[in-house]
């Protein structure tokens, strides 16, 4: 599957398609039993629909001048 967004993603529990969150900071995991978040493991397999992307970075168009849109 491919990994959206980014092209390295840290593996972690919260993302991982055997996982089950228990709390923001606590998965339930079949293979490990309860791990912390932020943790994994070797049977880590990436589920992009268990993560939400970074917000992209807002551009402050108010710095920006007439002259950085001419050529």
């Amino acid at each position: 599957m491919s990994r959206l967004f980014q092209k390295k993603i840290e593996p972690r529990c919260a993302y991982c398609v055997h996982g089950r969150t228990l709390t923001e900071e606590q998965v339930a995991c079949p293979k490990k039993g309860v791990m912390s978040a932020s943790s994994h493991c070797r049977a880590f397999q990436y589920d992009p629909l268990r993560r939400t992307p970074p917000r992209p970075a807002k551009v402050e168009f108010s710095a920006l001048k007439d002259e950085d849109f001419s050529l």
